[in-house]
């Protein structure tokens, strides 16, 4: 395990935090008694529901709740550096998304922009805003949900294909400019089964995956289940 990453006593971020994955990844790493579990949403109801939960679960953990306009990029720039300001951010997880409806996107370029904007830009701007902050301390590493929708492009979810495409796209070539002890990882899961318990059986696998990545180049997954490819900073 490599210690920049273990998430034992260590702070993580989680964009998106409201999605299923993001979600279970929380509880997951709230049982290894991180030191600060950051939650960042849309929805403050919502957040407040996992927050309490994660309260029980995690009673040592600073447990903080966040909202900004995820479509805003000076509120994404401004929220990623007051959270760095306090301390240096081991993980971020950036784990939301949608599945829009081809048929509107493909007769509403507002509903196509929107499509775009939460699958693809966003997830973008999150993740550049975490590299400056990380690359001030060169430590940290950046977890990205992408799908195999990304892989490969149909014509029933083109549009959403290729906002993944672009979030795989980039996970693979922005760390070229990272130092050697910072990390830039695309998790897509492949599988959208659930456990017994309701688990979604992808987000057991996440902690495990990043605990498996860091610094150097890995593909790892479950008998193709879901792939994490991570990038050492200098591009190896």
């Amino acid at each position: 395990m490599n210690a920049t990453i273990r998430p034992a006593g260590r702070k993580i971020v989680i964009i998106g935090a409201t999605s299923a994955i993001a979600e279970q990844c929380a509880r997951l790493w709230a049982a290894e008694a991180p030191a600060e579990l950051v939650l960042v949403g849309r929805d403050e109801s919502r957040l407040a529901t996992i927050g309490d939960d994660l309260h029980v679960r995690a009673p040592g953990a600073r447990i903080r709740r966040l909202t900004v306009d995820f479509r805003d990029p000076a509120a994404i720039d401004a929220l990623i550096h007051d959270i760095a300001a306090e301390g240096a951010i081991d993980i971020a997880l950036v784990a939301h998304g949608m599945l829009p409806d081809q048929h509107a996107c493909q007769h509403d370029l507002a509903a196509n922009r929107q499509a775009l904007m939460v699958n693809a830009v966003s997830p973008v701007l999150f993740a550049e805003a975490l590299a400056s902050v990380m690359l001030q301390r060169g430590h940290g590493t950046v977890a990205i949900i992408g799908s195999v929708a990304g892989d490969r492009g149909r014509k029933s979810n083109y549009v959403y294909g290729a906002a993944k495409g672009l979030v795989e796209r980039y996970a693979g070539v922005c760390s070229t400019g990272w130092p050697a002890a910072a990390s830039t990882c695309c998790w897509s899961s492949r599988s959208h089964r659930y456990t017994d318990d309701g688990t979604p059986e992808a987000a057991r696998r996440a902690p495990g995956l990043l605990r498996a990545g860091g610094p150097g180049h890995r593909e790892c997954g479950g008998q193709g289940q879901e792939k994490c490819s991570t990038r050492r900073a200098n591009g190896r």
